[in-house]
């Protein structure tokens, strides 16, 4: 049997074997299932949300029932230690499948892989489905326009290099580590941002300090410094937020933060790829900077220059707010840049999140192919300030949670270029597994 596109693999090494994927894979797609079929609850269905971390996981998941999935299929439920990857969107996104998606089914346009020979462990599995090896093969085979997919029939003609699995088993090793380092700053990031949301809306929403004094208690998980910031009763606003805490002010958010909106950078054509910078756009800012983004010159605006820590709002299309931690880039249109010379930005964008589903909302009833806002609902979406003194020392306690999030997103996607270059090398036999210790340990 000829093997397609076997020349990618021209520099492995003597006895690596070349062979055609179905020969030590088994792969299948899931099921054709439909929306009539989904139910309440029952049978786990894996959607595509649920891949691309290091475990798969149910989120946005619908369900299916139980009888009708022992009799329409019952030979697609997913075992721990399967690994799924994305057949169409965005290729990559690939999962283990653990104990907690063990035994769901995986949707249409998810395939899930696993060992049909003993000569190729698991592992080595995931790691060719997320190498170039995979991908360059998957989009050559890839039908479709705007989104492109693939299927068992193209993974049939489909090639893949198998090192010793002694080899298999390093290379493994070694890139797992660097994914767990990945995986536990992810968690750690999930941490922080989750408390500083819980510490945020106990303060500035809910008040439950100025209501606590207000009872004469102490205020819970502080100590008397920062109780003492908060005062001991609320007072009447003139907007329609009823009552805040007293001496603190209402102020809406274009009032306590610049949005600066993007350019249309397709007048900023790169002419020189190297010395270009990425365009940022609301794609990028969902799912970072890759092969696909669109270049711009380096003549754009300083202003419209993004680096890192940088907080973006887009407010059309798919509404989202975050700090950006992908490096340099220039900001497209549909895009904000949000600054503030008087409050600081975890005060900031804390306030932009809280308001960010009653945008999300605005922008769904939009009777438009992209729905948006507009500077209208940013005048009208109120945040409650504390007094400059107060909030210079909430500032000692909030800023940390943002800055060790901004340091760990940095962090790992750093670790993440180093470990794609290193699979890279490692999977066509040009680095070894013995020079990649060495180049890692030195």
């Amino acid at each position: 049997m000829s093997i397609p596109y076997s020349n990618i693999f021209s520099i492995c090494p003597k006895n690596w074997e070349i062979a055609p994927l179905q020969e030590h894979l088994f792969f299948q797609e899931g099921p054709g299932i439909l929306a009539k079929d989904f139910r309440d609850s029952g049978v786990s269905l894996l959607r595509l949300a649920g891949v691309g971390d290091k475990f798969a996981t149910l989120d946005g998941c619908n369900f299916l029932d139980p009888e009708m999935v022992d009799k329409k299929w019952p030979h697609f439920r997913l075992d721990a230690g399967d690994i799924v990857t994305s057949a169409s969107a965005s290729f990559g996104r690939t999962s283990i499948v653990g104990k907690a998606t063990e035994g769901a089914i995986s949707y249409t346009g998810i395939i899930r892989f696993r060992p049909r020979t003993n000569k190729i462990v698991p592992g080595f599995i995931e790691l060719f489905l997320r190498s170039p090896f995979f991908e360059n093969q998957a989009r050559s085979f890839a039908v479709g326009g705007v989104i492109q997919h693939f299927g068992p029939t193209h993974l049939k003609q489909m090639a893949i290099a198998l090192p010793p699995i002694e080899e298999q088993m390093a290379i493994s090793s070694i890139i797992g580590a660097f994914d767990d380092k990945i995986e536990l700053n992810r968690r750690m990031h999930a941490t922080l941002k989750a408390t500083a949301q819980a510490l945020f809306k106990s303060w500035f929403v809910d008040f439950d300090p100025v209501r606590a004094k207000m009872e004469g208690r102490a205020p819970e998980g502080m100590d008397e410094a920062t109780a003492a910031l908060f005062p001991d009763g609320l007072e009447e606003s003139e907007s329609d937020l009823g009552r805040v805490p007293r001496g603190w002010k209402v102020q809406s958010l274009d009032e306590i933060a610049e949005f600066l909106n993007g350019l249309a950078l397709q007048k900023f054509p790169a002419t020189d790829p190297a010395g270009s910078l990425p365009v940022i756009k609301i794609a990028e800012l969902r799912n970072g900077i890759s092969a696909k983004s669109d270049r711009a010159s380096r003549d754009v605006p300083e202003k419209y220059i993004i680096e890192d820590g940088d907080f973006l709002f887009s407010w059309s299309g798919s509404l989202l707010a975050k700090f950006w931690t992908e490096g340099e880039g220039a900001l497209n249109q549909h895009l904000f840049k949000v600054t503030s010379e008087r409050y600081p930005m975890w005060f900031v964008s804390h306030w932009v999140h809280h308001h960010l589903e009653e945008f999300q909302s605005i922008a769904a009833s939009k009777a438009t192919t992209m729905g948006h806002i507009q500077r209208s609902h940013l005048k009208s979406a109120m945040a409650i300030c504390p007094m400059d003194d107060a909030l210079k020392k909430f500032d000692t306690v909030m800023a940390p949670f943002i800055d060790a999030s901004i340091r760990n997103e940095i962090e790992s996607r750093s670790l993440a270029t180093l470990r794609d270059t290193l699979l890279s090398k490692l999977l066509r036999g040009e680095l070894r597994v013995a020079q990649a210790e060495k180049e890692i340990f030195a």
